[in-house]
């Protein structure tokens, strides 16, 4: 069971997840939209950046920050949109997804150890695609007022950018742990 009280976060890692957030942000800008509602973006490369790196539960925090700041209004969002509308819109269910996803992604990469590719892309897949597209999609129908296959539908368009998002992050998470092996033997768990 998960106990708060003995995940402290050092001022290393509160750095970290500002750094994350921060290139969560960057990415976030730059958009393509396609389906006319969901914009495509490197928002979710972000997400699984610091779900991998940061592991279980800086990751989150680091999604849940950027998050935050999107609501509080801060203009970080997919375009550069910010507000509680963007949370409350069609597409805020894909950010409640990429909280939870990157909570799981971050537990099943400290888990599996961040040296090989396969697994940290796997654990991505589980925790930044399919939880993330779990809750997304539905949201997304709802808050549309179509139904849940036409939005499955769109959500395939999605699919080969966040397989392609994976790919990178499971090399760049290698390579980084190769450059900096103290990531790689953090113990999983309350530090």
């Amino acid at each position: 069971m998960f106990n708060a009280a003995t995940y402290r976060a050092t001022p290393r890692d509160l750095a970290l997840i500002a750094v994350f957030t921060a290139l969560t942000a960057v990415l976030a800008l730059p958009t393509v939209t396609i389906s006319g509602i969901a914009p495509i973006t490197l928002q979710t490369l972000g997400f699984m950046l610091a779900a991998s790196l940061l592991g279980f539960p800086w990751g989150g925090a680091s999604v849940a920050l950027y998050v935050l700041l999107i609501v509080v209004g801060l203009p970080i969002g997919a375009g550069g949109r910010g507000g509680l509308a963007v949370l409350t819109g069609p597409t805020g269910g894909f950010l409640i997804g990429g909280i939870v996803g990157a909570l799981v992604t971050g537990w099943l990469v400290d888990k599996w150890g961040r040296t090989n590719p396969i697994l940290i892309g796997l654990a991505n897949v589980i925790g930044l695609m399919v939880i993330v597209y779990a809750i997304g999609l539905p949201w997304l129908g709802w808050r549309t007022g179509s139904g849940l296959f036409a939005k499955l539908t769109l959500g395939f368009q999605f699919v080969p950018g966040d397989l392609i998002k994976v790919v990178i992050t499971a090399l760049v998470v290698v390579t980084v742990v190769r450059a900096y092996p103290a990531i790689a033997k953090r113990a999983p768990g309350p530090r």
